[in-house]
């Protein structure tokens, strides 16, 4: 603790511009800095206090001097991604001390917010769910898979529909409102843990070990003898090379992620294409910072689902800021068990 109004603020720094798979020494946990507990006088500013973080494999893209649809890390700076964070103190008539909120920050005890945006940093007001689940299933990933899989797939009862990384913060909601959309549904993930929660807790129709299958093709088969009518993409590489031959006429790919390529230097090349021509298959990708308007329609539709009890949610917290480097590269091995999220301070 620092003397006056200013306190430690404990940081995960980015150490520099990375190729192949991150490493924890990727990032560098400095305990050096401090923060005053006061915005700045007359500023237009927001000070956070941070409870959760959310790891997320698009995270991978920012250590990259490439550009990519997000802002690349700075070298030397903290890390930033969601968080869920308490109001402190603001210098900003949108937002109160005492108010909850979500939205993009630093990975780091406290921040501070200069003249923020409601669309870049929004106020929680449904509490009836922890928290946490802001950094998921009710932030970013849930707007994904609302997205993705309601809006750009067209989902039709009794269509059939693969989604890949099945366990992942997005797939574990996809593959329910699959269901819920009376649908059937197999989920691939890579333990079989993973696939005996995929079918006993989520209730999908079938799930497999992507790992144990020699033949992903003809696994796919297997579970689709008369075709995928709707794939939802987490992964890309070989499992999507493995799909477009066992796609369904007039079926739809909702490309989210390829999480398989985004450590590899030269990604992999998808052999064949024809197939979306010669079914007549619709393969589009998105990204949801495109569709933040459709926020408020999804709150009221999630908020729909818990009051009536139909969602299942797994999340994998951790302790700690020193816990984040960790967390974030166990999402390229499979560590995580759901939703990884990092919590950083008590509520």
């Amino acid at each position: 603790m620092a003397n006056g109004d200013e306190v430690s603020n404990k940081q995960v720094l980015f150490r520099d511009y990375i190729s192949g798979f991150p490493k924890e020494t990727d990032m560098i946990l400095s305990t050096t800095g401090t923060i005053g507990l006061k915005v700045p006088e007359g500023s237009n500013s927001v000070l956070l206090k941070n409870l959760y973080l959310s790891c997320d494999p698009y995270m991978r893209l920012r250590m990259t001097q490439s550009a990519t649809y997000n802002p690349n890390f700075v070298p030397g700076s903290p890390i930033t991604g969601y968080v869920v964070s308490e109001v402190l103190d603001s210098g900003n008539s949108n937002y109160q001390k005492g108010d909850y909120v979500w939205g993009f920050a630093g990975w780091e005890q406290y921040s501070l917010i200069e003249n923020p945006v409601p669309s870049s940093l929004r106020k929680i007001s449904y509490t009836d769910v922890p928290l946490s689940y802001y950094t998921g299933i009710l932030g970013m990933p849930g707007l994904t898979a609302y997205v993705g899989f309601n809006k750009l797939a067209s989902p039709k009862k009794g269509e059939s529909v693969y989604v890949s990384s099945a366990f992942g913060a997005v797939g574990q909601l996809v593959g329910q409102f699959a269901k819920m959309m009376g649908c059937y549904v197999v989920g691939s993930a890579g333990s079989k843990e993973k696939v005996d929660l995929l079918k006993n807790k989520f209730g999908l129709d079938d799930a497999f070990n992507y790992k144990e299958e020699p033949d992903l093709t003809a696994a796919l088969k297997r579970y689709f003898p008369k075709g995928i009518d709707i794939y939802f993409e987490n992964v890309g590489g070989k499992m999507l090379e493995a799909v477009l031959p066992n796609m369904a006429p007039h079926g739809r790919i909702s490309v989210c992620g390829m999480i398989s390529q985004y450590n590899l230097e030269q990604p992999d090349g998808v052999p064949d294409l024809s197939h979306l021509i010669m079914k007549c298959v619709r393969m589009e990708g998105f990204n949801v910072s495109y569709h933040y308007h459709l926020y408020p329609e999804f709150m009221e539709v999630m908020k729909q689902y818990f009051m009536d009890e139909k969602l299942v949610y797994v999340e994998d917290t951790v302790e700690g800021l020193e816990s984040a480097p960790a967390a974030l590269i166990g999402l390229f091995t499979g560590r995580n068990i759901g939703k990884q999220v990092i919590k950083v301070s008590h509520e």
